[in-house]
């Protein structure tokens, strides 16, 4: 970024948003998208409305400038490299003109998130934080699962992993008998492997499983061995967003 007076600056905020249900976003989230003069929302698919841009509309105001980027889930690095590019020369270019810009991510900006490979395009190569941006947290979707299904994340000594169901299936086992709680993320079309892994270490009765958490077609399951999905019922009938959460020493009521 070309050096200017930082009385000339503008500011980046990178905002959670949560897991979808709009009056779970935090009181500094709200403020500050009131406030904004540009919001920079992402989507998985082409064309798509951005989940997260719903869950803020009703915060903005009304002239606020909203630009949709689609991030490449499934594209070459090459291809995902000059999206990540573009992107963060173009939030650099908005605060350089003195704006308030917004970036936002649904759960926590930290936690799995694109935004990260943004992060690592804007910090210097001594990983100096620019002094223009301010990082606002979110509320993950397993909090939000935890609470909605009266399940603790980890309880005293315990320890707690979050790991995404698209790591191997040995790292997935090591995990799993490494720790006594687990965030598994992700799950969709890898369920069925995931319940196997589950039974063979007799852990069904210590997990749960919710889909689109916090958003009108929520769905949770509390006994795992009832769900007949394969990989490609999966596929169909299993949101994107569904996440199970296990607890060694809880177990489930069904």
């Amino acid at each position: 970024m070309d050096e200017k007076s930082s009385d000339n600056m503008g500011k980046l905020y990178v905002i959670g948003v949560g897991p979808g249900a709009s009056d779970l976003i935090t009181v500094r989230a709200a403020r500050i998208l009131a406030e904004l003069d540009v919001i920079y929302t992402p989507t998985g698919k082409k064309g798509a409305k951005s989940l997260a841009h719903s869950i803020i509309e009703e915060y903005l105001l009304a002239e606020t400038k909203v630009f949709t980027y689609h991030f490449l889930m499934k594209a070459d690095i090459d291809a995902k490299n000059a999206v990540w590019d573009e992107v963060a020369h173009s939030l650099q270019e908005e605060v350089s003109d003195g704006r308030k810009v917004g970036f936002i991510t649904l759960g926590d900006p930290m936690l799995f998130s694109t935004w990260v490979y943004l992060l690592q395009r804007l910090v210097s190569t001594q990983m100096v934080i620019p002094p223009w941006l301010e990082i606002v947290p979110g509320i993950t979707s397993f909090s939000a699962i935890a609470a909605a299904g009266t399940m603790p994340l980890a309880m005293e000594n315990q320890t707690l992993a979050v790991i995404s169901c698209t790591a191997s299936e040995t790292t997935l086992e090591q995990a799993l008998l490494n720790h006594d709680c687990l965030v598994l993320m992700k799950v969709y079309s890898h369920f069925p492997l995931i319940r196997n892994l589950l039974q063979r270490h007799n852990l069904l009765e210590h997990a749960l499983m919710m889909a689109d958490a916090t958003l009108p077609g929520e769905q949770c399951w509390r006994d795992l061995t009832t769900l007949p999905f394969s990989e490609k019922d999966c596929r169909q009938e299993l949101s994107y967003f569904s996440t199970i959460l296990i607890n060694k020493n809880w177990q489930l009521s069904r």
